[in-house]
């Protein structure tokens, strides 16, 4: 980490990383700043992994425009970084003739979005497409433009092709404060010392509330966390090969069954408000509500074939919308700070956030070039990330001819997912590196399965530790404190 850079972007979420590749284009020198040990380890790291059509946002707001926009991004950018991304279309579901209008209220705010290819249709039609769907279906919105993707793809992938251009990471690294000189921004504080820049743009999260008041911007803004909560099903039992919404409420789009990139089907999420930004535990009354909230949907799931469960924190704020003509609260915030020069805020990126990132990271750009930064194009700006090899994916011709490369892509390490240590391997010497179990988790997709880490774990523990040359009591599951290893129970002496 050097003392100074042109640019300094607070956080490394799926905004932040997609917003350092976005910049990566121009001659800039850039550091990202993430207080975790990986990258999108907060909100990108648990969420629906949804790419939205863009029915559901108040046609007027921000989030409305980011979304289309966001959305119709995906095709190129997938192909360019070599993530997994299909257009699975999804299904609003009205049960019961009650709902219907509700669903033709959804399409007109669609079309005035200017989402593509809206279509309402009647129960029988749902029913035959998608058989699990609730007997009592009256009709439903289907969206052919929405999708899924690997969300955690997304972030690595965008990351490391903003790495081969150049761009800088300092992770472990928290925001603390700014530097000022007058009102204009000039450097920001971490534990590792301050760092002088042109521009800070606060890609924060669940923080950049916090962000923008250390600047003395918009003091009237405010996070507060919803916790979302997971199950996810066993493939052997049940799978879907689209995504189902309920007729959306006061409380958001409610609660989902939806296929992802892997293979599995979801349920969820919950929606509720928490004390705090930090507290992602599952309860048991979320659960009783996804298995109750499901059943409208599908009511076949048997969530006793559930092999994993997992929550989420979405950071929903109280900004207003910008266009006088809408009476609305909750939009997001994608603007340059009027109370401090060389600050560029995103705040209150929920859902639809994952899908109006690379939107977001254009629309950052845009700013930039209007506050007077110099972005001149870099002749050599490279966008194609391409991905390692995924054994299970690959045919047994290819298998044997990248073992014969690698003995280690032989070894099978993981049993559920089928992951080799020859691909553990590659993702802890990678360009944004893994160095504890979930960051291989999330890459490679070993401990996901039935056993969820049971056979698998003191082998990975093992590797990580020969791979990074450390001790095996520095091998962590996640954050500092989560060591797997304490100390050795021969010979000790307990003290």
């Amino acid at each position: 980490m050097k003392d100074r850079y042109d640019v300094v972007i607070i956080g490394a979420g799926i905004v932040g990383c997609l917003t350092a590749r976005e910049l990566a284009k121009y001659d800039l020198d850039i550091l990202v700043l993430e207080r975790n040990g990986d990258v999108g380890a907060a909100t990108s790291a648990a969420n629906s992994a949804l790419i939205h059509a863009g029915y559901d946002p108040i046609p007027g707001t921000l989030k409305a425009e980011l979304n289309v926009r966001g959305n119709a991004m995906w095709d190129r950018l997938s192909s360019e970084l070599d993530i997994s991304f299909r257009r699975t279309g999804d299904y609003v579901v009205a049960i019961g003739e009650d709902e219907i209008e509700n669903l033709k209220i959804l399409k007109r705010q669609g079309e005035l979005n200017g989402v593509p290819g809206l279509e309402l249709i009647d129960g029988e039609t749902a029913r035959a497409r998608v058989p699990a769907l609730n007997p009592e279906t009256a009709a439903a919105l289907y969206a052919p433009s929405a999708g899924i993707v690997d969300t955690f793809g997304a972030v690595i992938a965008a990351a490391e092709n903003a790495v081969e251009n150049g761009v800088s990471f300092a992770f472990e690294t928290e925001f603390e404060d700014f530097i000022f000189d007058g009102n204009r921004i000039i450097g920001v504080k971490t534990p590792r010392g301050s760092i002088g820049c042109d521009w800070a743009i606060n890609c924060a999260g669940l923080e950049a509330d916090t962000v923008m008041h250390k600047a003395g911007a918009r003091p009237d803004f405010r996070i507060r966390a919803r916790r979302g909560e997971y199950c996810v099903i066993d493939p052997e039992y049940f799978t879907l090969d689209t995504v189902l919404f309920p007729v959306p409420s006061v409380k958001g789009k409610g609660v989902l069954v939806f296929t992802t990139t892997h293979g599995n089907t979801v349920v969820g999420p919950t929606s509720e408000w928490i004390d705090g930004k930090t507290d992602a535990a599952i309860s048991a009354f979320g659960q009783a509500y996804l298995e109750e909230n499901m059943r409208k949907l599908v009511p076949t799931i048997d969530l006793r074939r559930t092999i994993a469960v997992f929550a989420g924190l979405r950071a929903s704020g109280n900004a207003r919308c910008l266009n006088p003509a809408v009476d609305y609260v909750g939009d997001f915030i994608v603007e340059a700070a009027a109370e401090a020069a060389g600050l560029i805020n995103c705040g209150g990126i929920e859902s639809p956030g994952l899908t109006s990132a690379p939107a977001i990271a254009e629309r950052i750009v845009r700013i930039l070039r209007e506050a007077g930064a110099a972005l001149c194009e870099r002749s050599d700006w490279n966008p194609i990330r391409k991905g390692r090899p995924v054994m299970r994916r690959l045919s047994d011709a290819e298998k044997q001819r990248l073992i014969k490369t690698d003995p280690r892509y032989g070894k099978i390490v993981c049993r559920c997912e089928m992951v080799t240590e020859g691909e553990i391997a590659a993702e802890i010497h990678a360009p944004i590196p893994a160095r504890t179990y979930d960051a291989l988790k999330r890459r490679t997709w070993l401990g996901t399965g039935r056993c969820q880490g049971g056979f698998d774990l003191t082998r990975v523990v093992e590797i990580l530790a020969r791979e990074l040359g450390v001790p095996v009591s520095d091998i962590r599951k996640n954050e500092a404190g989560s060591e797997f290893v304490v100390a050795e129970t021969k010979n000790w002496s307990g003290e």
